[in-house]
């Protein structure tokens, strides 16, 4: 099967595509690692709205999606920046997301994006504003049930003077959890307005801060997700958890080592790139656990190149490729986003993509996928 792929002058070559689709392997009931998708949502692209005003869902087909990876074994980590959160999903979007997730998949491993987002960091006074925002959506998911990621909040970052305002507040909102959470340390290339966050501009000095959080709070605390794209300050951190406090790997550019781990300890997930990479990722997870872990590595590898494509800079659209495979791949009938955001990369990005996806038996139906690709070039005159 073959398709004519334009290049960045929009001269054609015939490309031949020759990944065989990966099968679907659930991962088993005890699997290696704790292993969380960042879920994305579909857009109903038919409301009469502007793509800058409240997100409207198309919720069938956000829920069979969220269906397909509770059926892989995969967890779930809904209403977060995969879900553009913060970038098209506001608050009540996210809440009812949650809501609905909690409803159809109520025995499913499912944690939930709690932030400050209903509050817009210009109109934040003080730490006493992030911290009533922090509780009103604590409040609102531990109301339906919901397990929690405690998110980054670009208010605090606004609004804090010093590491001690971070300690406070983390305290605060830690201490009214019911159950254990997921911190979320996210870097400023996924969100360029948490720039500082932990009250430090040096990985040292907030690190210092963020191991006291967890130290103050460990009974509270299940584990970290940090997503700094950075393996070596991820494995330093992970070195120095208390023990029980799980390190949930953010890195979507050096996923497979530190899942394996090394001789002193290893990471779980919570990837979006395990959005499009679902079933790869519990396969090779069970390879994991039957210790194969040439396997694992051998399945997870090859996939690194297609994440770094997805993830490059400016990191914050990677939403924009997760969404363009979850339509290649037929999980959504067309390719529109919350906010427009399908135009946030070029031609070129998506016909990249394209082949690093096929080499990598990441496209479950080449023969739909070769058709949309080729809808998706019409738009752009090829």
């Amino acid at each position: 099967m073959k398709i004519a792929l334009p290049d960045e002058t929009g001269r054609l070559t015939d490309y031949h595509l020759t990944g065989t689709p990966l099968p679907v392997t659930p991962m088993g009931a005890e699997p290696a690692r704790v292993v969380f998708s960042a879920a994305h949502v579909v857009a109903d692209p038919f409301t009469a709205g502007d793509p800058s005003g409240p997100a409207v869902v198309d919720w069938d087909k956000t829920m069979a999606f969220r269906r397909y990876l509770d059926g892989l074994g995969l967890g779930i980590a809904e209403a977060m920046d995969t879900a553009q959160r913060g970038m098209g999903l506001d608050w009540p979007g996210a809440l009812e997301l949650i809501t609905r997730t909690k409803a159809e998949l109520p025995d499913a491993l499912v944690f939930n994006g709690c932030g400050t987002d209903q509050l817009d960091p210009a109109e934040a006074r003080g730490l006493d504003d992030v911290r009533r925002a922090y509780f009103e959506q604590l409040d609102a998911i531990q109301k339906v049930g919901g397990r929690i990621i405690l998110m980054a909040s670009r208010a605090l970052a606004r609004v804090a003077t010093s590491p001690n305002d971070y300690l406070s507040t983390y305290r605060e909102v830690l201490a009214a959890a019911d159950e254990p959470v997921v911190l979320h340390w996210l870097g400023e290339m996924f969100d360029p307005a948490l720039a500082g966050y932990w009250g430090a501009e040096s990985f040292d000095e907030a690190l210092e801060t963020a191991l006291q959080v967890i130290g103050e709070s460990a009974a509270k605390v299940d584990g970290i997700k940090i997503s700094l794209l950075d393996k070596e300050k991820e494995i330093i951190m992970r070195r120095r958890l208390p023990d029980g406090v799980k390190m949930y790997t953010g890195d979507d550019f050096n996923y497979p080592e530190l899942i394996e781990g090394d001789a002193e300890g290893h990471s779980h997930a919570l990837l979006g790139i395990f959005d499009p990479l679902a079933p790869a990722a519990a396969h090779a997870v069970t390879l994991l656990g039957q210790g194969d872990a040439a396997g694992f590595r051998r399945l997870l590898d090859p996939t690194v190149p297609l994440a770094r494509l997805i993830f490059r800079a400016p990191t914050q659209y990677y939403k924009t490729g997760v969404v363009f495979l979850a339509w290649l791949n037929g999980f959504q009938d067309h390719f529109i986003m919350l906010n427009g955001h399908q135009a946030m990369r070029p031609l070129p990005y998506f016909t990249e993509v394209f082949r690093l996806a096929d080499q990598n038996g990441l496209l479950r139906d080449p023969d739909l996928a070769v058709e949309r690709m080729g809808r998706m070039m019409a738009v752009y005159g090829v």
